[in-house]
């Protein structure tokens, strides 16, 4: 098992080509090459069914679960990461031993100071076999709650806890339910690509009440602000197309929750887009399709480090068709340009993920959430 400190900081999309290659998982490339049993290639449509799926799915091939946030301490302001992945590692399915990692679970988390203008982060990896006595992480089959180590996201009613003790910062959060889940795509099922088979289970929980405690260069802040979780798992990989994609998660101000995403090709083309809007007090969302979403590029910032051109501002434009077809442009800023992670050290993978502001073609605050952005250093091996 590799040691965290040679882990590589995922997003949580590029974790889905993670599994499949042989640096971080030499198991799953084995069984391919073995022709061992691997989960199906492709998964089967069905209604979600809760709170059952609120938990780890096994037999899929990648599963996360990815909580991002703002938080506040008077005038001091934060914005925080902490996701959790699972894996499931084929080659060794058939072992007894509780050591057999059968599962692999990994971890990133994040916190981004406004006011001192940096990001910190890091990361865990342990097994998980099926044998508690021995396991160093659990991913429950029954209900959220995943540990590794002192990490954890578990929810308890209406509610979620999330905890972290990482190198630079911890924090322990209450997260509760302010609004119904908001199931993307369609009914939960959300296409990933032009091919039907390119495709994962997605709901989302906008709109989390957060409140609690985070540590940070020796003080303690008490926090509160408004955090969204995303629950995904899934089977295929992209297009072999895809070099990257953009992303967004935006609660409003006015309670309404925004999700946009595109893929783009290696001319920086839009391959396949989707997303979702839910206004205020409706019982579902409307799904977007891809010719609703348009992403457009408005200013540019280049990492001292990595020497990467991002755009850290942008006009997303979101088309709805409820009645009437109607385009909104809406502006997203990052709150502080340098949120990008870079784990050259591990898979060679650089990539921007952030706290960032929404805001209407006026300049009028409208909500805030979080941006992703990969593929720009290099192009995604999937």
């Amino acid at each position: 098992m590799l040691r965290p400190s040679f882990l590589p900081l995922l997003t949580r999309r590029q974790a889905l080509a993670a599994t499949l290659t042989v640096p971080l998982f030499p198991g799953v490339a084995v069984a391919q090459n073995r022709g061992i049993s691997q989960p199906s290639s492709q998964l089967n449509k069905r209604l979600l069914d809760f709170p059952v799926d609120l938990g780890s799915h096994p037999d899929t091939a990648i599963e996360w679960w990815y909580l991002t946030g703002q938080l506040s301490a008077g005038t001091r302001g934060f914005g925080f990461q902490l996701t959790f992945f699972r894996s499931h590692v084929p080659v060794t399915q058939g072992m007894r031993s509780g050591f057999a990692a059968k599962q692999l679970i990994f971890a990133h988390t994040a916190v981004t100071d406004v006011a001192g203008k940096r990001l910190l982060h890091d990361q865990r990896i342990a097994r998980a076999s099926g044998h508690p006595d021995v396991d160093l992480a659990v991913a429950n089959t029954h209900d959220t709650d995943v540990q590794l180590g002192h990490w954890s996201l578990k929810r308890e009613a209406s509610s979620y806890r999330a905890q972290v003790q990482a190198t630079d910062f911890s924090f322990q959060l209450s997260l509760q339910e302010t609004q119904a889940m908001l199931l993307q795509g369609d009914q939960g099922w959300s296409r990933k690509g032009p091919d039907a088979t390119q495709a994962s289970y997605y709901y989302s929980l906008p709109h989390l009440a957060a409140s609690g405690q985070l540590q940070l260069d020796g003080k303690t802040f008490t926090v509160q602000g408004l955090a969204w979780l995303d629950h995904e798992w899934s089977q295929s990989l992209m297009h072999p197309d895809a070099v990257g994609w953009d992303w967004i998660g935006m609660n409003l101000q006015d309670g309404s929750a925004l999700t946009a995403f595109r893929l783009r090709n290696q001319v920086g083309e839009a391959l396949w887009a989707g997303g979702s809007f839910r206004s205020q007090g409706a019982s579902s969302p409307e799904a977007l399709e891809p010719t609703a979403v348009r992403f457009i590029p408005l200013r540019h910032w280049t990492s001292p480090a990595s020497n990467t051109s991002y755009p850290v501002e942008w006009a997303v434009e979101i088309t709805r068709h409820g009645g009437t077809p109607n385009t909104t442009r809406y502006r997203v800023k990052a709150v502080i340009d340098n949120q990008e992670l870079d784990s050259r050290q591990s898979t060679g993978a650089i990539y921007w993920e952030g706290l960032s502001e929404l805001f209407d073609n006026q300049g009028h605050l409208l909500g805030r959430g979080y941006l992703e952005m990969t593929g720009y250093a290099s192009s995604l091996k999937l």
